[in-house]
């Protein structure tokens, strides 16, 4: 008896340690796992940071496209470059930019309106220079089939002479009688001419004097 009762006294005492152990044991904190989570952030926080990422360098992208458009608009137009010397210390800010860019592009229209009109011009030129060519080119054509015909044409200076003498004395006339004070004289006295100088019978006694006058001055 006296060895049972040291041995479940020995029992007991080992089996209160074991509990203590385990007690003590599982109330220290695993700090090893704990940390690990901390280091380890969560998937949603990944994916936020990911989009924040995106964003800034987005935006960023955007207004470096934004100020690279603006440094090619000052280059091109040449407003941009001509600033006045009240703000030529100044950078021109984005609102004046597109004003002159505005106007400058106003500009290029009505210069290209004003050289379609050129162009439209010119073309209507070429056309009667073309219709020009095309009947000088039968008149020499009629010219060297008929050699003989051209001997008794009258030549270019003696025209000239004939036109220059009937527009002299008609200027003379007009200079004597028209008054060019005013757009109301002018207007008056430019009737009034007409049907005292200008009439059939009196431009043909101012053409047979100019003919009897060139015809002496050639015999």
């Amino acid at each position: 008896p006296a060895l049972f009762m040291e041995n479940a006294r020995k029992g007991s005492i080992v089996s209160r340690a074991n509990s203590i152990g385990s007690t003590s044991a599982s109330s220290v904190p695993n700090t090893d796992d704990e940390d690990s989570d901390c280091a380890q952030e969560s998937p949603k926080e990944i994916y936020k940071d990911q989009r924040r990422r995106a964003h800034t360098q987005a935006e960023q992208k955007r207004r470096d496209a934004i100020k690279k458009g603006y440094n090619d608009l000052q280059a091109i137009v040449p407003t941009c470059e001509q600033q006045d010397f009240s703000i030529s210390s100044q950078k021109l800010s984005k609102a004046i930019v597109l004003q002159k860019t505005i106007d400058y592009i106003q500009f290029l229209h009505k210069e290209k309106k004003k050289q379609e009109e050129e162009v439209s011009t010119l073309r209507k030129d070429v056309m009667a220079l073309k219709i020009m060519k095309v009947n000088y080119e039968q008149i020499v054509k009629a010219h060297q089939n008929n050699p003989n015909e051209g001997k008794n044409l009258i030549s270019d200076e003696v025209k000239f002479n004939v036109f220059q003498g009937i527009m002299d004395s008609l200027f003379q006339s007009f200079n004597a009688s028209v008054s060019v004070t005013s757009f109301q004289e002018l207007s008056a006295c430019v009737f009034s001419w007409i049907e005292e100088h200008c009439k059939p019978q009196t431009l043909r006694d101012v053409v047979i004097g100019v003919l009897h006058k060139v015809k002496s001055q050639l015999y």
